[in-house]
């Protein structure tokens, strides 16, 4: 990371006590300088996503993103998002300039950002830079609709306020005010300034801004750590700001803003000209037989047009379905691959090329022609499903798109045949590594770290980020399959389910899932929600902490499940007990934070369960201070336990814990060998 502040910069000569010669001094030194006026205040290399090649892929998406920066910026509000590129090499940038600064001016800053952040952070795949005017951030990560507060940087005035006390309590209620009001603007701007007054008569001129394509909740939470921030950074100072990713804040003793633009401004009534009695009069009378008269024949005339538009709407709209269903039937063409290129890559789907076999079929090694390495999911042939059904459900898990997503790429129909084609991921999966005495060496804990962030991308990908909201509904260490960078990618979506991105929760009566990670209220009720993989999300940091199956831990003569020995050793002050023994405590701070957030977790409640855009925030920004768990959901020790009334319900005979434990409902017997189960249908 470099941290750097501008060498020059001239906020006025009132800000700080000088006399005329610092002032002229000061003023040849910019004329002097003249790059001093597009100066940064921030700039944040970030090594932790790695570097791109110079003149790759990745490269020539990042220099054609930028170029394009200023000119596809919304005109007045200063907003600007916008990605390019596929898969890896996808580059996703954010621009925000302040809420008063007019177009022209926001412009010529992000143009400055754009082609001086990749000088100044050369072959980074992320960074960010900030200017007094705007922000500019780039990553391969998604960061559109993502709350981050960190990296972060203060800047306050030298200069102490008068009446500090009072000074800063009028201080914390401006603020507070401001930040209900930025919070509760629309998608195209997040911004609020007014000023306030102490009574010894010190103005207070206050700023606050949040990226746009934050919730309201989002606004608030970000803003209410930036105010949280200020006495550390700029305690009793007449001036100070906290300046992050996705919000800032900035508040000084003079007017540091300019008037704002209102957006959509609403607009002024008719006026009616009434000079005289008698005028009033005649226009009542014209007003009285004309108007019926014009209703009458404006409402024919109106219904006239409504019917011709409705069939040419009609028209219209049959057209575009039919445009649509071309459109969708070449794409799913171009991702269907012939069944003997499969048999031939995967040599018939010889045992030697089996990588593993599972509820819904066996998967395959398989090499294409043109070298490229796959893997082959052959789905049990009795399922039930038709042709039409798998193949729009396919599409829709081909649009998931995300580095911590294993991706789909297409699949084949012969006859009973269903062959789902994947990207392959050479170091198996998370289960092999993390349980096995020999292999868990492999994972120190930076690399089990980077596997908990990685999870917890991906998920917050399938809740809010992806143009689907999906439930994965079995996530677990053998459905988290590691790349030769043992980076984290979630797979099998067999179980997964498709809700309304608008829709909070649903229920089911069919229980699909796997014994030990599935939350109460799914496992006994059958509602299912966000806060569903949640839970499983939970149990998986435990045993990525702990090297520990959820399914049982042995306790002298007794065996206790993996929540169970979590919350009592927390509860009896003894959380390193949960620790791998073959993990050094070099980061124990770490790793006792992620056991509080796996505990957060797995809350018996629903309402106590966290969602994922805040674990993701609670695991970057380690001074954030985390809510005490609560007793969390157990499970007994049994391996045929029932829940309150479940008794019509029946477990898999596989054993606890393994790899496909699926929960049916008696009723039921089909296969569920579905990619995704539609919500509603």
């Amino acid at each position: 990371m470099i941290i750097r502040k501008a060498s020059v910069k001239i906020v006025g000569c009132s800000d700080y006590v000088m006399g005329a010669v610092s002032c002229m001094l000061l003023f040849f030194l910019c004329c002097l300088i003249p790059e001093a006026s597009a100066q940064y205040l921030f700039l944040n290399c970030d090594n932790n996503n790695g570097n791109y090649t110079a003149n790759g892929t990745y490269s020539t998406n990042l220099n054609t993103l930028l170029s394009t920066l200023s000119s596809n910026t919304e005109i007045n509000y200063g907003f600007y998002n916008f990605s390019h590129g596929q898969n890896a090499d996808r580059v996703n940038a954010i621009g925000l300039c302040r809420g008063d600064v007019e177009e022209n001016p926001c412009r010529s800053c992000l143009k400055d950002a754009g082609g001086n952040i990749t000088e100044l952070c050369p072959n980074q795949k992320q960074a960010a830079i900030y200017y007094d005017n705007c922000m500019l951030r780039y990553s391969n990560d998604s960061i559109f609709g993502v709350l981050d507060i960190s990296p972060h940087f203060y800047m306050s005035n030298s200069n102490n306020a008068t009446g500090a006390a009072e000074f800063n309590q009028v201080l914390q209620n401006l603020l507070r005010e401001l930040k209900d009001k930025a919070a509760s603007g629309d998608s195209r701007r997040k911004y609020a300034t007014d000023n306030d007054t102490t009574t010894n008569f010190q103005a207070i001129y206050g700023l606050v801004q949040c990226t746009p394509d934050l919730t309201q909740t989002e606004c608030n939470d970000c803003l209410d750590e930036a105010i949280s921030r200020i006495p550390t950074c700029c305690n009793d100072k007449r001036g100070g700001r906290v300046v992050g990713p996705s919000c800032n804040i900035r508040y000084e003793d003079y007017r540091f803003y300019e008037q704002t633009t209102i957006i959509d401004p609403e607009t002024p009534p008719p006026t009616i000209n009434t000079s005289t009695e008698e005028s009033s009069n005649t226009t009542t009378i014209v007003i009285a037989v004309v108007v019926p008269t014009v209703v009458v024949i404006s409402l024919c005339l109106f219904i006239c047009l409504r019917r011709r538009k409705a069939r040419k709407n009609l028209e219209v709209k049959k057209e575009e379905s039919e445009e649509e269903d071309e459109d969708e039937i070449k794409i799913a063409d171009s991702l269907q691959f012939n069944f003997d290129t499969i048999r031939v890559a995967t040599e018939d789907f010889s045992d030697s090329n089996k990588l593993g076999q599972g509820g819904f079929g066996a998967v395959y090694r398989g090499k294409l022609s043109n070298g490229q390495i796959i893997a082959v999911k052959r789905l049990s042939r009795d399922s039930g499903q038709g042709d039409v059904e798998f193949k729009n459900e396919v599409l829709l898990v081909v649009k998931l798109q995300h580095r911590n997503l294993v991706r789909l790429l297409g699949f084949c129909l012969e006859g009973r045949e269903r062959l789902l084609v994947y990207e392959f991921v050479p170091n198996k999966s998370l289960d092999y590594f993390i349980f096995d005495p020999a292999m868990k060496a492999q994972l120190d804990w930076e690399k089990r770290y980077k596997i908990i962030r990685g999870i917890a991308r991906g998920l917050l990908y399938l809740h809010e980020d992806s143009q689907l909201r999906i439930i994965h509904r079995d996530l677990k260490a053998s459905n988290i399959l590691l790349d030769e960078e043992m980076n984290p990618k979630i797979a099998d979506f067999g179980m997964a389910r498709l809700v309304l991105l608008d829709q909070t929760q649903a229920n089911t009566s069919r229980i699909v899932g796997t014994y030990g990670y599935m939350a109460p209220e799914y496992a006994m009720h059958g509602q299912f929600s966000a806060k569903s993989d949640v839970f499983s999300f939970g149990v998986l940091i435990l045993e990525i902490v702990s090297g520990q199956k959820n399914s049982g831990i042995n306790n002298g003569e007794n065996m206790e499940d993996l929540l169970s020995f979590a919350w009592r050793n927390w509860k009896e002050g003894k959380p390193l007990n949960i620790v791998d023994p073959s993990l050094n405590n070099n980061s124990r701070n770490e790793m006792l934070r992620c056991i509080h957030i796996g505990l957060l977790c797995v809350q018996e409640n629903l309402v106590d369960k966290t969602n994922m855009a805040t674990i993701i925030l609670m695991l970057n920004r380690h001074s954030l201070s985390l809510h005490i768990p609560t007793e969390p959901a157990f499970y007994m020790n049994s391996r045929t336990r029932s829940f309150p009334g479940m008794q019509s319900w029946e477990y898999n005979s596989r054993e606890m814990g393994s790899s496909e434990p699926i929960l049916k409902s008696a009723q039921e017997s089909e296969n569920e060998a579905s990619i995704t189960e539609l919500y509603p249908r």
